[in-house]
């Protein structure tokens, strides 16, 4: 990737929304903005098996980079380290990723580190899973 990349990150003290902390110079300010809502949507569709909320509000998503080049990096993690579908999960957010027009490639690098809790969920996932 190269030097100059727009990072969106969890800011779990919200609504667990995330926000474009740096502006790229070679993708425009509303390329930026939809390129941003558009990957969030695409992270949206994919959903932990086990429970009924998407792993971008149930706060799987630490970091996404998007490079100049259109080249996004996914940091995430998982409910535990033992996940079923550790293995795959990347994958399906890969490919959801790839699914945003414009997108030239898409990776996924999990971490365990800071671990997940319930506390990095949003608000929208807390109150589908009955938590308030």
């Amino acid at each position: 990737m190269s030097d100059q990349t727009t990072t969106l990150e969890n800011a779990p003290q919200d609504d667990g929304g995330r926000t474009a902390a740096v502006a790229s110079g070679k993708i425009s300010q509303d390329e930026l903005d939809r390129l941003t809502d558009e990957i969030i949507a695409a992270l949206k569709t994919v959903y932990d098996p086990e429970i009924p909320v998407d792993i971008y509000e149930l706060g799987l998503i630490y970091k996404v980079d998007l490079s100049d080049e259109r080249d996004v990096a996914v940091e995430m993690t998982l409910t535990a380290p033992g996940c079923p579908v550790a293995g795959e999960m990347p994958i399906w957010v890969e490919q959801a990723v790839m699914k945003v027009e414009g997108i030239r490639s898409a990776t996924t690098d999990l971490t365990f580190d800071p671990p997940w809790d319930p506390s990095k969920m949003s608000d929208e996932a807390k109150l589908a899973l009955n938590m308030f």
